[in-house]
């Protein structure tokens, strides 16, 4: 069955603004950005399937340049470039394999084969870059897979193993991982999104609109029934980084006004993610950066959850509400 005419929806402008708070995380956030400039962004969305209008929009990325310190903290520098949605292609490998260099950890594993998945999977998955750039640096992906799919995939095998070593700490989330990596895996989708760490915030609801309609669409538009079924998702898997307060349990006895944050969201759709979460648990990881001041009782942890796939409408207009707000 030929796939449909994807259309191409105009997004709205917005200025994007970064808290102190927030470029103290981009400071020592473990994911590089591509070896560039950073730019402030106009942004194009990725076609999609009926119509072929063009759309973009102007947003200002405050960046101070490597090495360099402003009197108050802020950044310095702004440049202006368009950002674009796309379809993952084999030329964004090096890109893709960079954003994903510390996505378990420091776990040695087949990371070359999880990019090559990712990138094979066109219909369903999109890579953020600067239009009409020379060096195609990959700012952000976003990608849903198939667990059962790539079931005998290497990299799929130890991302499995080394998600269950993790859980076999957590009283009662371990069996109901495994079910959800073994038998009931034909409906599980692994959640893969990663991005440079000032990426403007306003791209968020445009990057997860176009996954989850992919998704959508995949399921009518896939050659063969096998490929339609395998993204009938019930469930998806994520796994992210967070910051934990180092004495979580004494913040809580605390009064709110004194109280400081028991986790801070490196990426704001987390939070949401989190709280539609079936369960969830965290993990230390083995390598802790330097953190800033404003994250001295903080340490970097990592968060795995599984959230149903019916709760995908509301994480979507929750997350618009949360980025127009701010």
């Amino acid at each position: 069955m030929p796939r449909k005419p994807r259309r191409k929806q105009r997004p709205k402008s917005w200025p994007v603004t970064f808290s102190p708070f927030a470029r103290a995380l981009a400071r020592m956030a473990s994911v590089s950005k591509p070896n560039r400039r950073s730019k402030s962004i106009e942004s194009s969305e990725k076609p999609t399937r009926s119509s072929t209008s063009n759309g973009s929009s102007k947003h200002t990325l405050e960046e101070r340049p490597e090495g360099s310190e402003s009197s108050d903290g802020e950044f310095d520098g702004v440049v202006q470039a368009d950002f674009a949605f796309f379809d993952p292609k084999p030329n964004d490998f090096h890109g893709v394999k960079t954003l994903l260099q510390t996505y378990l950890d420091v776990e040695e594993w087949d990371l070359s084969g999880f990019a090559d998945l990712i990138l094979e999977q066109t219909t369903v998955g999109t890579v953020v870059k600067v239009e009409d750039d020379e060096d195609e640096g990959v700012f952000a992906l976003a990608t849903a897979l198939n667990l059962w799919r790539y079931r005998e995939q290497r990299c799929i095998m130890k991302l499995k193993e080394f998600l269950l070593l993790k859980a076999s700490q957590e009283k009662g989330v371990g069996d109901q991982l495994r079910l959800l990596l073994g038998e009931r895996a034909h409906n599980v989708g692994l959640l893969v999104s990663q991005r440079v760490v000032n990426l403007p915030p306003q791209l968020l609801p445009h990057l997860y609109d176009s996954l989850f309609n992919e998704v959508s669409w995949a399921t009518e538009d896939e050659p063969t029934e096998d490929l339609r079924n395998s993204f009938q998702f019930k469930h998806y898997i994520i796994l992210s980084k967070i910051y934990k307060h180092k004495n979580a349990e004494q913040q809580k006895r605390k009064r709110s006004d004194d109280r400081e944050e028991e986790i801070v969201y490196v990426k704001p759709e987390d939070e949401i993610f989190h709280e539609l979460s079936s369960w969830s648990f965290c993990f230390p990881l083995r390598t802790q950066q330097p953190a800033p001041h404003e994250l001295k009782n903080y340490r970097s942890m990592g968060l795995i959850m599984t959230v149903e796939a019916d709760k995908i409408p509301t994480f979507r207009q929750q997350l618009t509400s949360l980025i127009n707000e701010g």
